[in-house]
C-alpha cells in the first residue's frame, strides 16, 4: 500500500490530474487543444526516456533508491510547474515529471512483482497499480471546486499537488527493499522480450496511445457539454474510487485467467466505456462511463505485469517490464497530441472515438495471443538462482506448474 503511494503521486497527481487543469490552462494561456495535448506528449516523452534508463539507474543505485529518486523528482517537477506560465518551460517540467514517473513505475513495479511472487497472488500488483486511482480521486474532489470561476488559480493547484506529492514521498520512503530485487535489477531493458511477446506488446502500445486521450480530455469534453462543477468533480472522484476498487475486482481474474484473456477483457471494457460517454452525454451516461473506465484502466498494467511474471524467469522481470514500459510510453507519446489535433478539427468527442478505436483494436490483439496460447506457462526459475539462495522456490500450483512443491527458502 505504501508502494501504491508512488503510483498515486507519479501518475495520479503528476499525470492524470492535468486533465482537470486543461480547461483552465487553455483559457488563461490561450492554447489550442493540440497545445494542451502536447504537454501530455511531453510528459510521455519524458516517461519514455525514463523507461529506457530505469533499469540502468536501478542497477547502479538499487531499486529502492531509484524509487525514492523518482518520488523526489515528482514533487520537485510539480512545484516547478506551478512556478511558470512559459509554454516552453511547462513542456520541460512536464517532461521531467514523466522521467520521474517512469522511475517510480519500473522500480515500484519490480518491488510489487516480487511481493506478488512471495504471496503467490496478483493482489500486491493490483494494489500497487490502483494507487493511481487514489491520486485521481483526491484530484477530482479538490481541483474542480478550486478552479470553479477562478481559472487563474491553476498555479495554486500545481503547488498543492507538489505538497501532496511531498507527503506521499515521506510516507513511502521505506516501502521498497533491494534484497529481493537484486537479481532482477541486474538486467537491462530487453526489447527482444517485447518482440517475442508481440501481440500483448502491440495491445499495450495501442492502450498507451488510446487510454490517455480519455483521461486528458474528459474534463474538456464535459465542459463543452456544459457540465456543472459538481458533475465534473463527481465524475472524476468516482473514476478514481473505481480505480481504487480495481484490486477487489481484478486480482482473481488476472491471476487465474490464462494468457492474455484478462488483458483482452479489460481493453474491451475501456472501449465500451469511451463509447458510452460518446453516445450519450447525460450525467448518468458520463458517470457510468467514468466508473467503468476507472475500474478497468489500471488493471491493464497489472494484467501485463502478471503475464510477464508468468512467462519470464524472475531474473528477467525488471528488463521485460522496462521493455513493455518503453512500448507503452511510445504509445502515450503519440496519443495525446494526435487526439488533441483531432479535437481541434472535429470537437472533443473525437478524443473518445480515438480511445474507443485504439482500445478495441488492442483487445483484438490481446485476444489473438489468448487464442494462440490458451494457457500461459510460467518460465522455469534458473536453478543457479535457487542454489544461490536468491529466490524462494514456489510450491506446485496453478500459478507455478514447474514448482518444486517446497515452501521453505533454499
Amino acid at each position: 500500500m505504501r508502494l501504491a503511494l508512488g503510483i498515486a503521486s507519479a501518475l495520479g497527481l503528476a499525470r492524470f490530474a492535468y486533465g482537470l487543469l486543461v480547461p483552465a490552462m487553455r483559457s488563461e494561456l490561450h492554447w489550442s487543444f493540440a497545445q494542451a495535448g502536447a504537454l501530455t506528449t511531453a510528459n510521455s516523452l519524458g516517461y519514455l526516456l525514463g523507461a529506457v534508463t530505469a533499469t540502468t539507474v536501478a542497477r547502479r543505485v538499487g531499486t529502492a533508491a531509484a524509487f525514492r529518486l523518482g518520488m523526489v523528482l515528482t514533487a520537485v517537477t510539480l512545484a516547478a510547474t506551478a512556478a511558470t506560465s512559459s509554454y516552453s518551460l511547462l513542456l520541460l517540467t512536464r517532461g521531467a515529471a514523466g522521467v520521474a514517473g517512469a522511475l517510480v513505475f519500473v522500480a515500484g513495479g519490480t518491488a510489487a512483482s516480487h511481493a506478488a511472487a512471495r504471496a503467490r497472488s496478483a493482489v500486491p500488483l493490483t494494489i500497487f497499480f490502483s494507487g493511481a486511482g487514489l491520486g485521481i480521486a483526491v484530484s477530482g474532489a479538490l481541483i474542480p471546486p478550486l478552479l470553479s470561476h477562478h481559472p487563474e488559480r491553476w498555479p495554486l493547484v500545481w503547488a498543492g499537488l507538489a505538497l501532496t506529492a511531498s507527503l506521499a514521498t515521506a510516507a513511502s520512503w521505506t516501502a521498497p527493499r533491494d534484497s529481493t530485487e537484486a537479481v532482477a535489477a541486474a538486467a537491462v531493458t530487453d526489447l527482444r522480450a517485447a518482440a517475442r511477446l508481440w501481440q500483448p506488446a502491440v495491445a499495450y502500445l495501442l492502450f498507451g496511445a488510446g487510454y490517455i486521450a480519455y483521461i486528458t480530455f474528459l474534463s474538456a469534453y464535459l465542459a463543452t457539454h456544459h457540465a456543472s462543477v459538481l458533475q465534473v468533480a463527481l465524475t472524476w472522484a468516482l473514476l478514481g474510487r473505481a480505480a481504487v476498487a480495481a484490486p477487489a475486482l481484478w486480482s482473481r481474474p488476472i491471476a487465474a485467467w490464462p494468457g492474455t484473456r484478462a488483458l483482452a477483457v479489460l481493453l474491451a471494457l475501456l472501449a465500451g466505456a469511451a463509447a458510452l460517454a460518446l453516445g450519450w452525454t447525460t450525467p448518468v451516461a458520463t458517470t457510468g462511463s467514468a466508473i467503468i473506465y476507472g475500474a478497468a484502466f489500471l488493471g491493464v498494467p497489472a494484467a501485463v505485469t502478471t503475464f510477464i511474471r508468468q512467462t519470464v524467469p524472475p531474473a528477467g522481470w525488471t528488463a521485460t517490464i522496462a521493455a513493455f514500459t518503453v512500448v507503452f510510453a511510445a504509445g502515450q507519446t503519440a496519443g495525446p497530441y494526435l487526439a488533441g489535433t483531432l479535437a481541434d478539427h472535429f470537437g472533443t468527442g473525437a478524443t473518445l472515438v480515438w480511445t474507443t478505436a485504439l482500445c478495441a483494436t488492442g483487445a483484438a490483439f490481446a485476444w489473438l495471443r489468448t487464442r494462440g496460447h490458451p494457457a500461459a506457462r510460467p518460465a522455469k526459475t534458473p536453478r543457479s538462482a535457487l542454489e544461490a539462495g536468491q529466490l524462494a522456490p514456489e510450491p506446485e500450483s496453478c500459478s507455478s506448474p514447474h514448482g518444486t512443491g517446497r515452501t521453505e527458502r533454499t
